[in-house]
């Protein structure tokens, strides 16, 4: 998504919710079919005296109105907003109404379903101190927000103005929606900008007591009833055109900022095609309001190459609260010219890496091509202390008994969080004391139910994609199939044999100018290592590692980088041969331009890494020691990760080296291996170092290392600090002292200073203290740490998307 349509889709996320009765018939004959006979539509503008008409639609003011009774005009106030951000509409963020006390505005209703649409402008512009501005407000019995911060929450949309939206059932003759300051604040007050209510068909999000929605994880289905309140989080389209996607409730926002980075598919558009959508399952008047025919025009498939899509998911990942359920509503239209039949296109989904659906058949499901369908899932997200977690979605070839196509499709996803059992959706923060230069601030943090757009990280799978090993015309290995069948959690790199191209001695010779001194380009226990040119049908650039004979690395760890390289993965470096000539072990392997990242922490003359791309570096090299631990018939341990043995290519792509110490667990019997030390000062893990046993732990342990390493742009040794502080001798054991004495700040690299986020710093130190554990038993496994970092970048970047 370009920039221009980030922007784009803040801005109707607040300006463009006013459009929200463009068809007014349409409300009446949906009202009517619900039997609902309720009031006319209330557009509140509170804080204001007059009536205001804003695109087609009258707003009223709350001074002397119905809704607020005298005693609460006199116990709050209305404010004329003068500063109001130029981009904002007039109605309703010109004006708001502030309260030092409990407020209640109350709507004349008939009991049933109703949309609740709460506007809010940052607190920034009220000219009062925003650090003040801490509120719950409840609708009925449901709580919709507990101690909200409009001015954190908009800071962290990027956003001047937003709305939050739910769907209470009312089960009396009024609706009362109530603004309470924060008890736990001297001096707090609340505020609104703009309140909207209006009527919805029950059935359209509460399908009764009587039809069960699957629960992801779960034997027994989930029954979603009038006692459940809904926060809408996410409507999402295909359509990049925003102005296209609309219905009763608002725009839908295209994909492309929720979907993974790593796979985008492809868009299939068939808007300029005359076609008529088949209404089969319900009228087409419902599938207007609650989803838009628009809608099911456009999809993402994945790529016309059916043997590269079933190497991969495609994937979206949504923020969400942690420890609530969520109602997931899957948007299916076949509109291919190419899939009229059932068993054309068949695949998997999953919800938070779990399977939903083993067998998706669109055709098979909708009756028909060209007919729109949705599913709903209800998937819990667990609670983590009240961290925000991801919602991922994910599509996967089933290619069992094989379709006419590898691929799968999706038009529309909703999102909605579902109340607990004490009818709240707001996830409730304590406040916190953060140390900053030396001065105390408390802070609430905020992360209610309503929390749409960032609230919540779980990203419970991430895809670790595939890559053919880069191959010369003149290495002879061969490929093998794999026996192991495709998994949406890991899909499996490509296996090859072990067979390498043996060079002569002569012809490394040449590739390196004789070994010139002028090509070296590093040097480790193995030996030095230079760049070549192999004159083979073209130039093709080498890293040439030749053994030094007076090194404490010979024949044995020469052998082992060569059975090492039998398995093949985009984040481990290529073997491409070998050469063994009377005295000489050489090993050539694939040239990584950008060299070890060690280089670009700590050598001034390199251009700094972004936080970003540190990241990605993280989550490559991560990817490649998980497949070592799990990818292989045999738990594979480095025994020597540190940031000089991971190399980066043109691409910037992260890629481990150095197997010569590796070492292969026997069996699943075996929970490690016993062994002399191994391995490089300041990244050795502690209890290796005492018992000799080496297990995938250790691995983690200096990956902990790494990532402080990563964080800070320092080695994980500097014996300079000794005459300073001596705790920044080594880098674990001031990393650990940081953390313990709430300090983390002090770790972060000046180069990155303004640009880690805070969420994304929390939880990169904590990965990385809890790899840094004494004991192996106590540190995560490698998967985990993956995970965890994946979903620390996949943060990083939504803000990123999101500035």
């Amino acid at each position: 998504m370009k920039d221009s349509h980030i922007v784009e889709s803040s801005r109707y996320a607040s300006s463009f919710a006013l459009h929200l009765f463009l068809l007014s018939s349409l409300f009446f004959d949906l009202v009517t079919c619900g039997s609902i006979n309720v009031p006319d539509t209330v557009l509140l503008n509170c804080g204001s005296n007059e009536a205001s008409q804003f695109n087609g639609e009258n707003w009223i003011g709350d001074v002397g109105s119905n809704f607020l009774p005298p005693e609460y005009e006199k116990s709050s106030s209305p404010l004329l907003i003068s500063n109001i951000h130029s981009g904002e509409p007039k109605v309703p963020y010109s004006t708001a109404r502030i309260t030092y006390s409990p407020l209640t505005y109350s709507f004349p209703s008939s009991p049933g379903l109703k949309f609740v649409r709460v506007y809010f402008l940052s607190s920034l512009y009220l000219m009062m101190n925003p650090s003040k501005a801490y509120f719950s407000v409840k609708a009925g019995p449901y709580t919709l927000l507990s101690d909200f911060n409009p001015s954190v929450f908009a800071e962290e949309l990027n956003l001047v103005s937003f709305t939050k939206d739910f769907l209470v059932n009312v089960r009396e003759d009024k609706l009362n929606i109530t603004f309470t300051p924060s008890p736990l604040i001297s001096n707090a007050f609340a505020f609104v900008n703009g309140i909207e209510t209006f009527p919805v068909p029950h059935t359209i999000y509460f399908p009764g007591s009587k039809i069960p929605v699957p629960y992801i994880g779960q034997q027994k289905p989930l029954f979603i009833n009038g006692e459940y309140a809904l926060e809408t989080l996410y409507r999402v389209s295909i359509d990049s055109d925003l102005t296209d996607v609309k219905n009763a409730f608002g725009l839908w926002l295209d994909d492309d900022r929720y979907i993974s980075s790593s796979q985008y598919g492809s868009v299939l558009d068939i808007k300029s095609r005359t076609v008529s959508l088949n209404y089969t399952i319900l009228s087409s008047k419902d599938y207007n309001y609650s989803a838009p025919a628009e809608l099911y025009l456009t999809a993402r498939t994945m790529d016309s190459n059916g043997d590269a899509n079933i190497k991969y998911n495609l994937t979206w990942f949504f923020p969400v609260d942690s420890g609530f359920k969520y109602l997931v509503r899957l948007h299916f239209c076949e509109i291919s010219m190419m899939v009229t039949q059932p068993n054309q296109r068949v695949f998997k989904v999953y919800i938070n890496n779990q399977t939903a659906e083993e067998r998706m058949d669109v055709v098979a499901l909708a009756g028909a091509p060209l007919t729109p369908v949705h599913k709903d899932y209800v998937a819990m997200v667990p609670n983590e202390s009240g961290r925000r977690n991801y919602l991922s979605i994910s599509l996967h070839p089933n290619m069992e008994p094989k379709p006419k196509y590898a691929d799968a499709i999706l038009n529309g996803i909703e999102i909605m969080k579902i109340s607990d059992s004490d009818g709240s959706l707001a996830a409730m923060f304590q406040f916190r004391r953060e140390q900053r230069n030396k001065k105390f601030q408390h802070v609430i943090i905020v992360a209610g139910a309503t929390l749409g757009a960032i609230l919540g990280l779980l990203l419970t799978s991430f895809i670790l994609i595939s890559r053919a090993r880069k191959k010369l015309k003149w290495r002879t290995s061969h490929i093998l199939p794999s026996n192991s069948s495709s998994s949406h959690k890991n899909i499996q790199p490509t296996v090859t044999s072990g067979l390498c191209h043996q060079f002569t001695f002569a012809e490394i010779s040449i590739a390196t100018s004789n070994f010139s001194e002028a090509l070296v380009i590093g040097e480790g226990g193995f030996g030095k290592v230079y760049k070549g040119i192999m004159q083979h049908d073209g130039y093709t650039p080498v890293a040439v590692k030749r053994s030094n004979r007076s090194s404490r690395q010979g024949y044995k760890e020469f052998q082992n980088e060569i059975n090492i390289f039998s398995f093949c993965h985009m984040n481990l470096v290529s073997l491409l041969g070998y050469c063994q000539e009377a005295n000489e072990l050489i090993l050539v392997y694939e040239y990584m331009t950008q060299g070890p990242l060690c280089d670009h922490l700590y050598k001034k003359q390199k251009q700094p890494l972004s936080w970003i791309q540190r990241l990605r570096i993280c989550v490559g090299a991560a990817r490649g020691i998980h497949y070592l631990h799990t990818g292989t018939t045999h738990p594979v341990i480095h025994r020597d990760i540190k940031s000089a043995n991971i190399l980066l290519d043109q691409n910037w792509v992260a890629k481990i080296a150095d197997f010569g110490l590796c070492r292969t667990v026997p069996s699943l019997c075996h929970s490690h291996v016993s062994t002399e030390v191994k391995g490089t000062y300041g990244y050795l893990d502690p209890e290796y170092y005492k018992r000799r046993k080496l297990t995938e732990k250790s691995d983690v342990y200096s990956f902990g290392v790494v990532l402080f390493e990563v964080l800070c742009g320092r080695p994980a040794v500097n014996p300079v600090a000794v005459e300073e502080e001596n705790e920044k001798v080594g880098l674990a054991t001031w990393a650990m002292h940081c953390y313990q004495c709430g300090t983390v700040d002090k770790l972060v690299d000046p180069h990155l200073e303004g640009n880690v986020r805070a969420e994304c710093l929390r939880d990169f130190v904590d990965i990385g203290i809890q790899c840094l554990a004494n004991r192996s038993a106590d540190r995560p496994t490698m998967g985990e740490v993956l995970s965890s970092l994946e979903k620390i970048l996949c943060l990083q970047e939504f803000f990123l998307k999101g500035n």
